[in-house]
């Protein structure tokens, strides 16, 4: 999943929020040097990540869209799960997506200076341009696929994915929802393993 599914399973808590996104910046095994919160963070964050990637109606719905989308299916896959978060949020959360998003924009990461300068900024052109909500809509779809296309290092045609979503937009709802039956107990459950 990527931005909003991140922030969906960080259980309403912005600082908890911060720390997730923020495990996209982190490499190593090693962290120590971080904030008890910090590391609780980049740890869902890390969790989220092998889950999705893992979980095995993902797995077939990447195989079957590897032709069309070679080397990028699970980036896409990713993209298209935020896309239909946002647009089933009702069904999955208790206060409306704009509220939930307007509570993360209005918070600021803390300790900042735990915070890398490309994190921050990153949090800046988020907030101003609300690409959360735009999620909702194949406009924001499209243009969250182009600007990871264009972040990733080879050649890739990831551009195409909302082209491609629409072909396959059954079968990827249907996955989903299949996905998140399973995802939300696993992810309360892991949420609550780590130690405060």
């Amino acid at each position: 999943m990527n931005f909003l599914g991140h922030l969906f399973f960080s259980n309403d808590d912005t600082q908890l929020m911060h720390a997730n996104l923020y495990g996209d910046f982190i490499r190593g095994r090693d962290l120590s040097m971080y904030s008890p919160n910090l590391q609780k963070g980049i740890r869902i964050h890390r969790e989220i990540d092998h889950y999705v990637d893992n979980h095995p109606e993902v797995r077939s719905l990447i195989h079957e869209l590897y032709k069309p989308l070679p080397k990028v299916a699970g980036i896409a896959i990713d993209l298209y799960f935020d896309h239909v978060l946002a647009q089933k949020w009702n069904q999955y959360h208790e206060i409306l997506l704009s509220q939930f998003v307007a509570n993360f924009y209005d918070s600021d990461p803390h300790p900042r200076e735990e915070y890398s300068t490309e994190y921050l900024f990153m949090f800046e052109k988020m907030r101003e341009r609300n690409w959360l909500e735009k999620y909702q809509t194949m406009f924001g779809l499209t243009k969250a696929c182009q600007g990871v296309s264009r972040r990733i290092s080879f050649d890739n045609v990831l551009d195409q994915a909302p082209i491609i979503y629409d072909q396959f937009s059954e079968k990827i709802e249907k996955t989903f929802i299949t996905f998140m039956e399973d995802a939300i107990p696993h992810h309360k459950s892991f949420l609550e393993g780590i130690p405060s």
